[in-house]
């Protein structure tokens, strides 16, 4: 096919005094096609367009209606040509068949390309060694994780060296301050070294809202300060503006889907196990890096004497009920702590709760859609002289520490009235308290599997006796026996 270009040529040629055969030969075309294009003295482009002019053989069958969707699609840049035909439809229900959907469809592209607004560039950045680090959370439900046989609903905060694409990586369960300052901290002391920038998008737990006139958290800021550290944040809704992580989480979680297959299942006996295998996993993709990474290294900062505390301090007051509100989530503690102020140092994990210089209680924190977390043992001796308050008690769902006393509720309810029934479960729930909670619900398995009376008593008998509980998971199989199968064979065979 003759272009353009080939045609200029032959021109220029032409114009130097070279007969049409030497022009035709060095524009790389034939002279009878040269004698074409020397006469028409158009362009194959133009030729072209006037061709598909007179090739169209039907009206075009938005040409009333064209403007209309114009003033559309000049307001509203996301709109999409199948929601505006779905609208002209509606608005003209004969002229319109749904067969003509892929023809404004094309219509409509080929308008975005040629009179539409200007569509938003992206600018390739040049990195520097040692300058920038982004951080984010990464959502890990899609891998579909397991910890003996039951799914690890987790996040993995994530951090990559933008020049070298060093990344590294730690599991948590919130998109909380104190994960992203336990993560960041051992992401910086692995590196053995600090950067200039530290780069987050805008999230809650480092980022003030806009109307705030301070750009970060105080927490935030005083663990940037600590480290030396400038934050920069991305505008909100870009995430492209944090290119270098988000694509780091698609190719991690990509390879984290690829090590699953070839190790055969996604089911690990600890989360000891599943850490040493992401920890493998940033290895291997860490080690084509070390020449830029070694780069990066020779200019970073020094890092502090030691690491900050990953943790929030809170001062609350005990309520009646027993419980503090910490980050709009409630916990129980001792019922002697009521009324007093204890000071809580809140982890990515878990929360302590102190009391004068004292801890008085290690709490694991709540995430996700768990909103309380009540321990029995802090308010059953108060419940069992108020047995009434346990029918409607809010969090009468926590008192039911396994399901087995869940099941001997719902049996004493059967037998005995409301009040006999609820008296006697908490008398129970009070001997698992005093005594062992283990031992208690395998008195209650005990007293279940054989169909005896649920009460006190029986427990404390069992709970006394020595009995040892055969475990569950010691199931007797009878030994096949293969001689039945044999003659099953030969009466078949006779």
């Amino acid at each position: 096919m003759i272009t353009d270009v080939q045609v200029k040529k032959l021109k220029k040629y032409l114009s130097q005094g070279k007969s049409l055969g030497v022009a035709s030969s060095k524009a790389g075309m034939d002279e009878k096609t040269g004698r074409k294009y020397r006469d028409l003295e158009k362009l194959p482009s133009e030729i072209l367009a006037e061709r598909i002019r007179k090739w169209r053989t039907r009206a075009d069958p938005f040409a009333s209606v064209w403007e209309e969707a114009v003033s559309f699609l000049e307001n509203n840049d996301g709109l999409e040509a199948k929601t505006l035909f779905a609208y002209l439809q509606r608005q003209h229900p004969v002229h319109f068949t749904d067969g003509q959907l892929r023809t404004f469809q094309r219509r409509v592209k080929v308008w975005r390309a040629t009179e539409g607004p200007c569509r938003e560039v992206y600018f390739a950045q040049k990195h520097h060694p040692g300058r920038l680090c982004q951080s984010d959370f990464s959502h890990m439900a899609q891998l579909r994780i397991s910890i003996n046989g039951q799914l690890f609903d987790h996040l993995l905060f994530h951090f990559v060296l933008t020049y070298s694409n060093w990344e590294t990586g730690m599991i948590c369960f919130s998109e909380s301050f104190e994960s992203l300052s336990e993560g960041l901290q051992r992401s910086l002391w692995e590196i053995g070294g600090v950067p200039e920038f530290h780069q987050t998008d805008c999230m809650s737990a480092a980022v003030h809202k806009p109307e705030n006139p301070e750009e970060f958290t105080s927490n935030y800021q005083g663990l940037l300060n600590h480290y030396l550290l400038v934050g920069r944040k991305t505008n909100p809704s870009s995430p492209h503006e944090n290119g270098d992580i988000e694509q780091r989480h698609h190719r991690f979680k990509k390879a984290v889907e690829q090590a699953l297959l070839l190790r055969g299942r996604r089911d690990f006996s600890s989360r000891d196990e599943y850490e040493e295998f992401l920890r493998n996993l940033f290895d291997q993709l860490n080690q084509g890096r070390q020449e830029r990474f070694r780069e990066e290294q020779a200019v970073l900062r020094p890092l502090p004497a030691k690491k900050l505390e990953a943790c929030t301090r809170i001062k609350v007051r005990v309520g009646p009920g027993s419980t503090i509100r910490v980050k709009h989530r409630v916990y129980s503690v001792n019922s002697r702590l009521i009324k007093e102020v204890v000071n809580v140092r809140l982890y990515p994990e878990y929360l302590e709760v102190w009391y004068g210089q004292h801890l008085v209680e290690h709490i694991p924190r709540l995430s996700g859609s768990k909103k309380h977390h009540i321990q029995y043992r802090h308010i059953i001796d108060w419940l069992a002289r108020k047995p009434g308050a346990f029918e409607n008690y809010k969090y009468q769902g926590d008192l039911f520490p396994t399901s087995r006393f869940r099941m001997a509720y719902d049996l004493l309810c059967k037998s005995h009235t409301a009040g006999i029934a609820t008296r006697e479960y908490l008398a129970i729930l009070q001997l698992a308290a005093r005594e062992n909670e283990t031992a208690v619900d395998d008195a209650l398995q005990l007293l279940i599997d054989t169909g005896r009376e649920i009460s006190t008593d029986h427990v404390k008998t069992i709970l006394f006796s020595g009995h040892e509980q055969q475990p569950i998971t010691e199931v007797f199989v009878q030994p096949v026996i293969l001689a039945g199968y044999d003659q099953l064979l030969q009466e078949v065979r006779g």
